[in-house]
Parts: C-alpha cells; sequence; structure tokens
C-alpha cells in the first residue's frame, strides 16, 4: 500500500510533488532520477502508464546521474517534457550541467527535493547504525533559485505544500530560447 501521512502546517511531502508532477506533466512526460530517497518515492508515486519514460540508473548508485540523463532525453526526444525529480545531493554532483542545457536551449525540469541532507544515508544510518550520522548533513546547501539565474535558468521554489502546482505549472511553461 502507497500511502503517506497527510501534510502538516503547509509542509511539503516529497511523495506529493511526485504525484502532483506525474498529474500535470502528462503521460508522455520523461522521468529521470539519480539515486536516493527521490529515486524511490519517483518509482512508487508516479503513476508511469508508457514504457521508456523512466530513466534511472537502477540499483547501480549513482548519484547525480539523473541530471546529465534529463538532457540527454531532452536531447533525443526534442518535443517531450523531460523532468529530472533529484535530490539536493544528488544535483550538487553535477549542477554545472545548468550551463549545458542553457547552452543547447534544451528545457529540462528539475525539481529538486530538498531536505537539507543525504536522505538515503541518513535513513540507513537511522535504520541500522544507532542513528551515528556521519557526512550527511547539507546544511550549507545553496539557495537552488540563485543557482539557476546564476547560469541564466529559471529557478522557482515551492515553500508550502500549496505552492506545488502552481510552480509546477509555472514550469512547465518554461521554454527554453
Amino acid at each position: 500500500p502507497l500511502r503517506y501521512a497527510a501534510s502538516d502546517h503547509g509542509v511539503i511531502k516529497p511523495q506529493q510533488v511526485v504525484q502532483r508532477i506525474g498529474a500535470l506533466a502528462g503521460k508522455d512526460a520523461i522521468i529521470c532520477t539519480e539515486v536516493g530517497q527521490h529515486q524511490m518515492w519517483a518509482a512508487l508515486y508516479y503513476q508511469f502508464t508508457k514504457p521508456r519514460t523512466w530513466i534511472s540508473s537502477g540499483g547501480l548508485g549513482t548519484m547525480g546521474y539523473g541530471f546529465p540523463a534529463a538532457i540527454g532525453a531532452q536531447f533525443g526526444c526534442p518535443g517531450a517534457t523531460v523532468f529530472d525529480i533529484a535530490g539536493d545531493g544528488s544535483f550538487q554532483m553535477n549542477v554545472q550541467e545548468l550551463a549545458t542545457a542553457r547552452e543547447h536551449k534544451l528545457p529540462v525540469k528539475v525539481a529538486i527535493l530538498n531536505n537539507g541532507c543525504l536522505g538515503m544515508v541518513r535513513q540507513w544510518q537511522e535504520m541500522f547504525f544507532a542513528r551515528r550520522y556521519s557526512g550527511i548533513d547539507l546544511s550549507g546547501n545553496p539557495d537552488f533559485v540563485k543557482l539557476a539565474q546564476a547560469y541564466d535558468c529559471v529557478g522557482m521554489r515551492a515553500e508550502k505544500d500549496g505552492d506545488i502546482d502552481k510552480v509546477l505549472g509555472e514550469a512547465l511553461k518554461v521554454i527554453m530560447g
């Protein structure tokens, strides 16, 4: 059974973001991910209905795979809606590829599920290592909106669950030119 607790006080649930991307992007959208909790949420909560619309490294453990994969998918399918569902840690593995997307005018969408840590690693440290946390804190994350703007790309932020549809709707309208 796929369920999660409803949002408290406007807190954004990553599963809800994934479901809303699925509802708003359409059945032909191509979804890419890196490796981490965001990958699991995308696999579980996105309602895939067509083959060749899910691009992930599977169990090969490649943080940072999704954004370059999304760029490649957008090159291969220039008319498609392409989303990279990313974790904040994974996206930072190759954030400089924003320059590639911009240079080639690729309208790749990136939804960063920013939880301020390496979520999957933290989950394992909680479950199997008595909460002895090591190397997972990303509290020094950059402002991803400003970072996108520094690359002359569009950056948007949803701060509460009521913002999700508005921000995703705006992102779907962005065409690089």
